[in-house]
Parts: structure tokens; C-alpha cells; sequence
């Protein structure tokens, strides 16, 4: 039986990227950037937001990744939302599957609600079971529309076929944006083969976003990086959302290792090491990230994410991939799943 944990190659090296300019405002690829100039956060600025895809909305390229509110009591959660504010996120991503997110985010949502763009998934893969859940999420979160509802995880053949499927999931999800209860309609995905299903899906239907994960071990994998660079290519072209999570993973937890766990996986925590994986991912010009399920790295993160991202040195990057023992998450044939 092989190994499920692959550390990173020294000499693998993801496709170079190139740095946006230091501006307050620009244009790429005829998208308007723009940097949010308020009270300063602890960090010193504001997130800059730019065009999500195509649908009109502005948003701050860290999107808060609500799964962190999963197991966190009510008071614990408001004071982590607060944190929002203050870094200017204004783009919320949870999901049905997330415990009691969507409850948590809820009560604290009703003094906010016209600040945020709120998206939740479903995992659901036929319309009877996605109309149901889109309907609870709803209910869940207090509102009577979501700016996005997401097909969560949709990367399994099986699950993939049934979704696009008559009477499958993608079908009530449109019907639901047809009624106003969902804006847009998104597709999300874990593990090396969903950026090649994302690329299927986008054939079959003009998604608004998508979702994978992104990070130097990830992409140091020849085949991952590609697909991944053809989806991000696709998406830029088509002026689809660019979701990224995973940003600040290190690799998968060891039996032996015994300290709390607020993630599935190991993060990052050596303070120079997450910048650099937080630009490593936003250097890409049209790139969201998704932060982290672990809420104790909410704000080291978002401090990254509101400097202007340059990419990381290369010699740096194995450095920090050597000194923390990190490995790829997901191994095509060995760690797909979650």
C-alpha cells in the first residue's frame, strides 16, 4: 500500500506567475481593480476587491470561509465576523455541510446583510434533494436569497453525471435562481481532479465561479499544476469567479501529532511562511481566497492578504515547504479525498 503522504519535490516548481502592479486602482485584462481605502486595520489597510467573474459585485479578494464558525459558540462567532469588518472582507462562503455555520452566521448577518456577498453550497446531487437543502440553508441563515448557491465538491463522475442530469441538482439550482431565492450559480471542488471536472462542468453550463485548491505543494505536482493553470486560464477568458482554498495548508496531520486541531488538515503557522503562502496565491491577479477552517489564523491571514501581493522568492517557498515538512494535500491515485 503507498504512502499517503508525498512531501514536496525541491526542484518542482509551479508556473511563474507574474506580479500585478502596486496600485490603488488598475485595470487587468479589463477588469477594474480597486483598493478599499477606510480606517486602517491592525495591519495597516484595507483588502483590495476586484470583480467576482461577471456578476457586478465587488468583492474583497480574501473571502471569509465560513466553515471556521462550524463548532464556535455564538459569541466566540460574532467577535470572529467582527473581524470582517475591520480588514473590509465583504464576501461571505459557507456551506449546508459546515455544522452550525450558517446558524452562527445568521443573527450577527441581520445588522449586515447589505455589506456582504453571501454564497453556501449544497452537496445535494439530484433536484428534490438540492431544492430541500438550498431551501434550509435559507432558513438557516434568516435571509430569503443567497447571492450564490455552489454544487459542493462536485468532482466524483457519478455525482458529476447525476447533477447535470434530468431532474439532478444543477436543474434546481437554476429554478431556484429563476424564483430569486440564489443569484448566481457556482461549482466547487477538492482533491487533484477538480480542476479537470471544473473545465467539464464549464462546458456544460456557464458557471459564475469555481472553486480548488491552491498552494505551492499542490502545484509543485506536474499534473495538478497544469489542469489548474487551464482552468485559470478558462476563467479569466470567460470572466468566471476564481475561488482558491487551502492557501495556508501544510500538509495532512500525522497520527502521532497531538496538538489541537481546528482544520482537517495541518496549517501554516510560522508567520513568514503564511505571508508567503497568502501571496503565493494572491499574486494571481484574478484570485480568491478562501481562508482557513482553523479561526485562529483569521487574522495573521487577512493582515497578508491586505498587503499588496508580490510573489514569493521560489528559494523561499522550498525553504518554508523543507522547514515545515509540508506535502501536497491531495495525490492523484494516493490522497484524493477529503
Amino acid at each position: 500500500m503507498r504512502n499517503a503522504q508525498t512531501t514536496v519535490n525541491p526542484k518542482a516548481s509551479p508556473r511563474t506567475l507574474h506580479n500585478p502592479p502596486n496600485s490603488t486602482e488598475r485595470r487587468s485584462h479589463g477588469q477594474r481593480r480597486v483598493m478599499i481605502v477606510g480606517s486602517s486595520a491592525s495591519s495597516g489597510g484595507m483588502i483590495e476587491r476586484i470583480p467576482f467573474g461577471s456578476t457586478g459585485h465587488l468583492s474583497s479578494r480574501a473571502l471569509f470561509g465560513a466553515a471556521a464558525l462550524g463548532r464556535m459558540r455564538h459569541d466566540k462567532a460574532d467577535a470572529l465576523l467582527d473581524t470582517l469588518l475591520e480588514f473590509g472582507v465583504n464576501h461571505i462562503d459557507t456551506a449546508a455541510s459546515y455544522g452550525d455555520s450558517e446558524l452562527r452566521i445568521a443573527p450577527w448577518l441581520q445588522d449586515h446583510r447589505k455589506r456582504f456577498f453571501l454564497a453556501t453550497k449544497t452537496g445535494a446531487r439530484t433536484a428534490s434533494e438540492a431544492r430541500a437543502s438550498l431551501e434550509r440553508s435559507l432558513t438557516r441563515l434568516g435571509v430569503e436569497q443567497v447571492d450564490m448557491i455552489q454544487l459542493h465538491n462536485l468532482v466524483a463522475e457519478r455525482g458529476w453525471r447525476t447533477a447535470f442530469a434530468p431532474n439532478g441538482a444543477l436543474e434546481a439550482l437554476v429554478q431556484a435562481r429563476e424564483e430569486g431565492l440564489a443569484r448566481f450559480i457556482g461549482v466547487t471542488g477538492h482533491g487533484t481532479f477538480a480542476p479537470l471536472m471544473h473545465l467539464s462542468s464549464l462546458e456544460r453550463f456557464p458557471f459564475d465561479a469555481v472553486l480548488a485548491p491552491c498552494n505551492f505543494a499542490m502545484l509543485s505536482q506536474r499534473d495538478y499544476a497544469r489542469d489548474f493553470e487551464r482552468l485559470y486560464a478558462t476563467c479569466v477568458e470567460r470572466g468566471v469567479a476564481f475561488q482558491t482554498i487551502k492557501s495556508i495548508a501544510s500538509r495532512r496531520w500525522k497520527q502521532d501529532e497531538t496538538e489541537p486541531r481546528y482544520s482537517w488538515y495541518r496549517p501554516i503557522r510560522e508567520p513568514g511562511a503564511l505571508r508567503r503562502a497568502v501571496h503565493f496565491t494572491l499574486a494571481r491577479p484574478h484570485a480568491f481566497l478562501n481562508t482557513s477552517s482553523d479561526a485562529s489564523l483569521l487574522r495573521p491571514t487577512l493582515e497578508a492578504a491586505s498587503e499588496a501581493a508580490v510573489v514569493p522568492d521560489e528559494q523561499l517557498l522550498r525553504e518554508d515547504a523543507a522547514a515545515l515538512d509540508m506535502a501536497p494535500l491531495f495525490v492523484r491515485g494516493v490522497s484524493d479525498g477529503v
